[in-house]
């Protein structure tokens, strides 16, 4: 199951760009606009990290951040914030956030933020391997060489069917139909272009290599 994200932000169109943009990237996405709505989905629903407003209207995100920690919540707390002062950034972190994100941020940023509080509580899906490759399939990143490699939906979709047949030869079609069901304009030049796409994130040596005139395979060495 991937992971369950509680946002709570009062801003109705930030939260909106927030929950499509994740929700895009996997996530189970759920939207409160004040504190007490977010508490009541907490206890209903106890998602897997918490990203939290400090600007709240009624109780705000300080006060609500030690209110969820009194009710014995243990996962991450993502505080976002448009106050920046280093002052703010203790108090926040005191009242029992994991981490803080001042506005306006990226939003790769965001998502390499949450990536690193859920592998911290351990909050991951499957894992799939090959030679020194590690695929998440929660939350949608890789590891090569010690190093974290991120990818868009297609990019993601398209290294786990690698991945599901290791050393199988994938014909274009069967790759085709799998990552680009039903969509039939230029879909060979798409495919050429996320291949190399995901070869260049991938690094050396090259794990998916060409077989001519057929499709490609996922492999180790050369053939």
């Amino acid at each position: 199951m991937n992971p369950r994200l509680l946002i709570i932000e009062d801003d109705s169109e930030f939260a909106y760009y927030l929950k499509r943009g994740l929700t895009y990237e996997g996530y189970q996405v759920q939207v409160a606009n004040t504190a007490e709505t977010g508490m009541a989905l907490l206890k209903a629903s106890q998602p897997d990290l918490i990203i939290l407003d400090v600007m709240l209207p009624g109780i705000d995100g300080m006060a609500a951040c030690r209110v969820i920690r009194q009710t014995g919540y243990s996962g991450p707390i993502l505080m976002l914030t448009a106050r920046n002062a280093i002052d703010d950034r203790v108090t926040g972190l005191d009242a029992g956030a994991d981490d803080y994100l001042g506005k306006p941020f990226g939003f790769d940023e965001l998502l390499a933020r949450l990536r690193a509080l859920l592998r911290r509580q351990g909050t991951i899906g499957n894992i799939m391997t090959f030679a020194d490759l590690e695929l998440d399939t929660s939350l949608y990143c890789a590891y090569r060489h010690g190093r974290e490699i991120s990818f868009s939906r297609t990019e993601y979709e398209l290294l786990r069917l690698f991945l599901t047949h290791p050393q199988q030869l994938l014909t274009r079609e069967v790759i085709l139909e799998n990552v680009w069901p039903g969509i039939q304009v230029h879909r060979g030049d798409v495919l050429d272009v996320y291949v190399l796409r995901l070869r260049r994130k991938l690094g050396n040596p090259s794990l998916i290599h060409t077989v001519y005139g057929m499709g490609y395979i996922l492999k180790e060495d050369k053939i």
